[in-house]
């Protein structure tokens, strides 16, 4: 099994196929694909997201607190079998500041983690040390499946500097049932199809070039979910429109969450 540990800021920008035909050029004399990507293909990637019956997860997520973190199984191709190859994933952001926590699992030993914290047979000590740090979030979450979400992804990094990680998301997909990433990759579309969502990952700041880069195509960074917008939309399709809600936020790092009741 492969546990891998990354840390890092992450900037997120929505920009549209004009930009990005305009962009590339400038991206490509400082970055190239990454290992998965090639000049003119990309890979795919499938989420699922778990959080509570009432969304307490997201929704803490949402009111844009210091702390917060997500639970995920991810893969990057549909699984066809119980023993095929995905990552279960706990992404804390604590300041701005992405910490995401990876334990590579079979589907069927992933499904026995999160629904009976039954370990593995066979598991080395860091990600023994992954899976009691995903166990004591299960124990304080009584979370299931709640939304997939896929996407195609082309990644790139820097030539000079490998930490630079530049992607762009797009198809991006998301359903709120068949919750089991052996079902397949369907659902509504999350942004328009000409539409792309980039984010920059660095461990430091944006390098001078892309920054100027970015503001002369007027490319300027926002705040997206994936989740959350996912989480949006299943509300105002099911109730027409949003509705109040109890918000929880962190008392401290350790995500103890108390109620806090919108005004």
């Amino acid at each position: 099994m492969i546990t891998k540990t990354f840390k890092r800021f992450e900037n997120k920008y929505q920009l549209n196929e004009s930009q990005l035909n305009q962009l590339m050029p400038v991206l490509l004399t400082q970055m190239k694909p990454d290992a998965y990507t090639s000049q003119n293909d990309g890979y795919s990637i499938y989420n699922i997201y778990y959080d509570t019956d009432n969304y307490d997860i997201i929704r803490h997520s949402l009111s844009k607190p210091y702390y917060k973190e997500k639970l995920r199984l991810r893969s990057y191709a549909i699984p066809t079998s119980p023993d095929d190859q995905v990552f279960l994933e706990l992404k804390k952001k604590i300041g701005g500041v992405v910490n995401k926590r990876r334990a590579t699992l079979s589907l069927i030993e992933a499904s026995r983690f999160i629904s009976k914290l039954e370990y593995p047979q066979e598991i080395n000590t860091m990600n023994q040390l992954v899976l009691e740090e995903i166990e004591f979030f299960l124990k304080n979450h009584p979370v299931t499946p709640k939304t997939y979400i896929g996407y195609e992804r082309i990644a790139f990094v820097g030539k000079d500097d490998p930490e630079l990680r530049v992607t762009f998301d797009y198809n991006l997909k998301s359903r709120q049932h068949s919750l089991s990433l052996d079902k397949g990759d369907f659902g509504h579309f999350l942004i328009p199809a000409d539409q792309y969502l980039m984010e920059v990952k660095i461990l430091g700041a944006i390098p001078l070039w892309l920054t100027h880069a970015l503001s002369e195509l007027e490319i300027y960074s926002s705040s997206f979910s994936k989740y959350g917008k996912a989480y949006k939309d299943y509300r105002q399709q099911s109730i027409g429109k949003l509705i109040s809600l109890p918000i929880y936020t962190n008392t401290n790092i350790n995500n103890q969450l108390t109620p806090c009741v919108n005004n």
